[in-house]
């Protein structure tokens, strides 16, 4: 990709990136091939050489609590952005054999905290989340989920059901897809980008993603607004299409093994707002969720939720808003015991572009993933 001055490496993925094998990243910048390619080659050789089962007792925690996104059918075009973030309706059946085959207990989330704080169990846990409100959690991944009678959870941004939010990720695939050359302000200047190859366009979309969840939501609103008006981009259109909806939301509510969460109203970047404006958004994500679904919503997602999305003070008001949990998307697996802080729940975020069982079986074991340090609650130790 270049400019009319310059070229970039431009770093940065929507969720903290998705180029680690969990598809959590670091939100640091494009983690080099070569990486991830040792980074797989540790995992299977943790499979291979059964060092993952020798390990997994001591390292393995209570539980593994599995973050998802979209689940779709695979998707055949050239430009995929966001693929990390996806699994196929296959996959998803395949993972729920796995667990059951690999005798994991599945529990819902109010059993996963219940466990992060008693004696450990004979068997571990394994806890299904699903982030946003995409329309493929009840057209492609329910169906699969009913079928297995599994619980699971979903984290919810109210301002979609209601037809009002704004999927800016959707809005910038869509026209990088289709455009060679790309302008619009950022930080006050008019900067202009061609991006004729692929690999242009994914670095485009990196940059630009890394750049539009850092900004607050007048300025986030105002640039996706921009960008949509310059390039015939139906930003309502394309949030609304990819959305569930309060109808949608009831089919699920009928079912007692779905949990409903919430993700604020408007899922935005928490470290991008004021303290107050963090604190209104979790408050109202509760309420508007209570209200619409007729039934408590305990549980907390924070957007995005790597290291950069939120920090210490946003854990302890998701404790004072009267949630039981909140989860992020930082990797690892939750301790017995009270030593993982129930205010930020770590997840496994599965990479969509990797189908190995595998590897998947590694990372529950827990060897991948650093000790946790033991926390007594969000008021009194913080998270991070």
């Amino acid at each position: 990709m270049s400019t009319k001055s310059n070229k970039y490496w431009l770093g940065g993925v929507l969720g903290g990136g998705g180029n680690r094998l969990d598809g959590t990243g670091t939100g640091k910048g494009i983690l080099a091939p070569d990486n991830r390619i040792l980074r797989r080659a540790r995992a299977e050789l943790a499979y291979f050489s059964g060092a993952f089962r020798l390990r997994e007792r001591e390292a393995g925690g209570a539980g593994v609590i599995l973050r998802f996104a979209r689940v779709r059918p695979a998707q055949r075009g050239r430009f995929q952005p966001l693929q990390s973030q996806e699994i196929t309706p296959a996959f998803l059946d395949r993972t729920i054999r796995g667990l059951k085959r690999w005798k994991y207990d599945i529990v819902g989330i109010d059993e996963a905290c219940r466990r992060a704080v008693t004696m450990p169990e004979r068997r571990r846990f394994a806890c299904l989340s699903f982030d946003g409100a995409s329309k493929d959690i009840v057209t492609h991944a329910y169906p699969v989920l009913a079928r297995h009678g599994v619980p699971f959870t979903l984290y919810l941004p109210t301002a979609f059901p209601d037809g009002v939010g704004a999927a800016w990720w959707l809005v910038l695939e869509d026209i990088i897809a289709r455009e060679g050359r790309i302008s619009l302000v950022i930080d006050g200047r008019e900067r202009h980008f061609v991006v004729s190859a692929l690999s242009d366009k994914y670095e485009l979309f990196d940059f630009l993603s890394g750049w539009l969840r850092k900004l607050s939501p007048p300025d986030l609103s105002y640039a996706v607004n921009d960008l949509a008006r310059r390039y015939s981009a139906d930003a309502a259109r394309l949030s609304r299409s990819a959305s569930l909806d309060w109808q949608d939301m009831a089919t699920l509510a009928a079912d007692p093994n779905v949990t409903f969460g919430s993700a604020t109203v408007n899922y935005s970047v928490l470290s991008s707002l004021r303290d107050a404006d963090a604190q209104r958004e979790m408050a109202m994500g509760k309420a508007v969720a209570e209200s619409a679904l007729r039934r408590p919503v305990r549980h907390f997602a924070y957007p995005l939720g790597d290291r950069d999305a939120f920090a210490r003070p946003h854990v302890v008001m998701a404790e004072e808003a009267g949630f039981a949990s909140a989860v992020t998307t930082i990797s690892g697996i939750v301790e017995a015991q009270g030593r993982t802080n129930l205010y930020a729940l770590p997840r496994i975020a599965w990479d969509g572009r990797v189908r190995s069982l595998r590897i998947l079986r590694v990372l529950l074991s827990g060897v991948m993933f650093a000790p946790v340090r033991p926390t007594r609650s969000a008021r009194e130790q913080g998270a991070l």
